[in-house]
């Protein structure tokens, strides 16, 4: 079993050699499914997305955001707050502008700085899962903590242009996907 620190090394590369191209057609496919998950699931109003990190080739979420506006949800986002280091949740405005913070982030340039508590569905940015909805971040533990404060019934999907790996091993701080949606398929833990 490869650990975490190797899986994050093995899909930054995997990641880091995706055109920009199949990074949005592989994010179109990812929101279709998206859409399909969403279709059953008609009472959940309160989503938390990320933005993605353009050199990082993260998964396209503004396709989904598209997809939340046109149904009338409530979108939230996240910043981190420089202080303690910690994700502060931020209210979207329907057509929200955005703005690249210092780590390349997209963050709306107005927002409401709210609590968390009516988010229902939170989007977990990730590297690599597995088939028990582990999953590997970028290693600096933000959603995790984020994670922990939210109540347990919120529903925690990952994105992933991947199929998940065998295991990986958890630590105990980490908190597990529910469902993670590729290109092709979701996955339901």
């Amino acid at each position: 079993m490869k650990t975490k620190k190797e899986l994050r090394s093995a899909y930054r590369q995997l990641r880091k050699s995706l055109k920009s191209e199949e990074v949005e057609s592989k994010s179109k496919a990812i929101t279709i499914q998206f859409q399909k998950w969403l279709e059953q699931r008609s009472g959940l109003q309160h989503f938390h997305l990320f933005f993605p990190i353009d050199r990082f080739n993260e998964v396209n979420t503004f396709y989904i955001k598209e997809i939340l506006d046109q149904l009338d949800k409530t979108l939230y986002t996240s910043q981190v707050n420089k202080t303690n280091t910690e994700l502060e949740t931020l209210k979207l405005p329907k057509e929200a502008a955005f703005f690249m913070d210092e780590w390349g982030i997209p963050v709306p340039q107005e927002s409401i700085l709210v609590s968390p508590g009516k988010i229902e569905v939170v989007f977990v940015p990730l590297l690599a899962y597995d088939k028990f909805g582990n999953r590997v971040g970028f290693g600096k533990g933000f959603y995790d903590l984020f994670l922990s404060k939210l109540k347990p019934e919120v529903i925690k999907i990952g994105l992933s242009f991947y199929e998940p790996e065998e295991q990986i091993e958890p630590e105990s701080h980490d908190i597990g996907l529910n469902y993670c949606i590729t290109p092709e398929k979701v996955f339901t833990f």
